[in-house]
């Protein structure tokens, strides 16, 4: 019997360390307009190339080019800086109001705007949305109000929620906005299953699921996948690839399929990876993926290629885990300024409009986290009241429920 070497394990490392010098090397970015647009009922076997290149329309000098750009207004692309504007004041805004102890936690979505911003303009009225804890931007550009959103994580007498959800955790059905699980990547499945019963009552909405980077190791996402592919389910599959997993780097999760995108090709879905910092491109990919959906032709999986520039959250603190100066070593920049600069390039924007409209939008937020806090915060002013637990949980009440309200003289 041979003697052999002891069996050992490959553990991947992030390229750098805190205190290194910020490495993006290994991100190979194509040429805008670079990549080309298959015919929304092409064969998945015809674009398996799109799994490993990343689509974008801006290029460096701001201009929109490449058969992916062209289908949005000048208005339209006004209204979708604006969403984005106001996502990023929204999140200063809660995060003072987090450290100030009016709420428990927040998370920020600064540098990932265009991801969720660009989507929901890609939807219609009835869409369902099946969302991780950094798409809120998917309520702004649908018009959800910023008070009860405010209201929702201060936990007060006016939250929509009762005080049942965390905060951040948002949720409306009007809105095409299905509440958050703490637990991640159940809603990866739940948005699969969601679509299938669209289809089987033979309606006309699809959905949309979202995850992170690290939650595509949970098993949840590959039984989407298998469901979805199997099916031909009227869903898009959404992942959103912001480099880090709280402190956790993309590689872990990766493993050996080189992208995100690729794990889809073993199931025979349609997989793109799109420049999540590109406001132009994630709203074109969103859209052709949307269309695939409704016109029967099943799932389609995109990764976003973007970059989380914040803390994971309020309880985090990535300089414990990567460069302070990755976020500004990140190669495809910030897509407030791309966007803003496109319209600049185009002669229907400028800084002095720009200045103004920041202005402008911090005022309206101000004045909504005014109204929202004179309902209440964490720790001050009135909260939901406890009869409400007792709410909702059943069509019609049963009689041990209605004993514990009693007992509990609510």
């Amino acid at each position: 019997m041979s003697t052999s070497e002891h069996l050992s394990l490959h553990v991947p490392e992030p390229a750098v360390r805190p205190g290194d010098t910020p490495d993006f090397s290994t991100v190979k970015i194509p040429k805008a307009g670079a990549v080309p647009r298959p015919e929304v009922d092409a064969d998945p076997e015809q674009m398996r190339d799109l799994a490993f290149s990343i689509i974008r329309v801006l290029n460096r000098n701001g201009e929109a080019v490449g058969p992916w750009a062209g289908a949005l207004t000048d208005d339209e692309l006004l209204d979708g800086l604006r969403h984005m504007m106001t996502l990023r004041a929204f999140d200063a805004r809660m995060l003072i109001a987090q450290r100030q102890g009016k709420t428990s936690f927040y998370m920020q979505h600064l540098g990932e705007e265009a991801v969720s911003c660009a989507f929901r303009k890609a939807l219609v009225d009835g869409d369902m949305n099946f969302p991780t804890y950094r798409q809120a931007g998917l309520l702004i550009a649908g018009g959800y109000s910023m008070v009860d959103m405010m209201c929702q994580i201060y936990s007060n007498a006016r939250d929509p929620l009762k005080g049942r959800q965390l905060p951040v955790m948002y949720s409306s059905r009007e809105h095409g906005f299905f509440t958050i699980s703490g637990n991640l990547a159940t809603q990866f499945v739940q948005a699969v299953g969601w679509a299938m019963a669209s289809a089987i009552r033979n309606d006309t909405k699809i959905a949309a699921a979202w995850i992170g980077d690290g939650s595509t190791a949970e098993s949840d996402f590959h039984a989407a996948l298998v469901f979805a592919s199997t099916y031909k389910a009227p869903v898009v599959l959404n992942v959103v690839n912001n480099q880090w997993a709280i402190s956790t780097f993309q590689g872990i999760a990766r493993g050996g399929s080189g992208t995100f995108a690729a794990r889809g090709l073993g199931f025979g879905i349609p997989s793109l990876r799109v420049d999540g910092n590109d406001y132009l491109a994630v709203h074109a990919v969103a859209k052709w993926a949307a269309e695939r959906a409704r016109r029967n032709l099943g799932p389609t999986l995109i990764e976003y290629v973007t970059y989380r520039v914040g803390a994971h959250s309020t309880s985090d603190d990535p300089s414990a885990y990567r460069p302070k100066a990755e976020s500004t070593a990140w190669p495809l920049g910030d897509p407030v300024i791309r966007l803003k600069n496109h319209l600049i390039t185009r002669g229907v924007w400028s800084e002095d409009r720009h200045k103004q409209t920041e202005a402008e939008i911090l005022d309206t937020v101000i004045a909504a986290q005014k109204e929202a806090e004179s309902h209440g915060t964490l720790h001050a002013g009135a909260k939901p009241s406890a009869r409400d637990m007792f709410d909702g949980v059943f069509a019609e009440m049963p009689a041990h429920l209605r004993r514990q309200r009693q007992q509990a003289g609510v």
